[in-house]
């Protein structure tokens, strides 16, 4: 793909956080799009964010459970970043104007106290480096029409970002069993999902292991202080506006929003 077009395609997909109707996938006009890419459209975008004075305050991982990897037709997760107006307040009212189609996730987000450089990053390093963990929700969302994505669409819309809700109730990592983390969804008060902490390849610690050396060999590191999050516990839910979301943490507390 020239460079040109992936010019081309990442305005497409930064002109609809402007309110632009959502675009067609990328996949299905550029058959030959490949993960880089993809992943060069994504980091034009972040190029263009960077360029107007926002800033990258963590990184992401998705498509981590077996379930979503088998949908899409991959082995591996991606990845996107978490800019500092991704952010919002626990229990805040979010605007649903504000995304385009939003889901949510919830996942025990990461709060690094040390640098993590890849590669030949392993768990030991990941739990050395990390400071603190947090309830969170993830609220996913898709410039792509009608959430029609393949692998190389979600990764070049910046692994389908939107914004994040950490909770208030940071815990060190020793004191939390992150494979058998659980948490109840609660969607306008009803039960809706349950998942652990397993979901995330196996455990939370190796998706930031995958990405920590996956970055490294692009020579970027996950920087002290930045948020990471892992990726989801249970499958996406869809919310509309009026809907408000609960996310309980088993022994961490839990973490809510409401979308006005």
């Amino acid at each position: 793909m020239e460079d040109a077009t992936r010019q081309t395609l990442a305005q497409e997909l930064a002109s609809v956080y402007a309110g632009a109707t959502p675009v067609s996938p990328l996949t299905e006009r550029y058959a030959d799009m490949d993960l880089e890419d993809a992943y060069r459209i994504q980091e034009l975008q972040v190029e263009k964010w960077l360029s107007e004075g926002r800033r990258i305050r963590g990184r992401k991982i998705g498509l981590t459970s077996k379930a979503m990897q088998r949908q899409l037709g991959v082995t591996e997760p991606d990845y996107g970043v978490l800019l500092d107006d991704f952010f919002y307040g626990e229990s805040t009212q979010v605007g649903s104007a504000d995304f385009t189609q939003p889901r949510i996730e919830p996942e025990l987000a990461f709060i690094l106290g040390k640098e993590l450089r890849g590669p030949n990053i392993n768990v030991a390093d990941v739990v050395d480096a990390t400071a603190w963990v947090v309830p969170s929700i993830e609220i996913i969302d898709s410039r792509i029409a009608d959430w029609k994505i393949k692998y190389f669409d979600t990764v070049a819309d910046n692994a389908s970002s939107g914004g994040v809700v950490l909770g208030s109730t940071p815990r060190r990592i020793n004191e939390v069993d992150l494979r058998l983390q659980g948490v109840n969804v609660f969607v306008n008060g009803q039960l809706t999902e349950t998942g652990a902490g397993a979901a995330a390849l196996g455990s939370p610690l190796n998706s930031i292991v995958w990405l920590a050396n996956v970055l490294g060999k692009r020579g970027i590191a996950l920087e002290a202080g930045q948020v990471v999050l892992p990726g989801s516990v249970t499958k996406a839910i869809s919310v509309q506006s009026g809907d408000t979301v609960s996310c309980d943490f088993a022994g961490m507390g839990s973490v809510s929003i409401n979308f006005s």
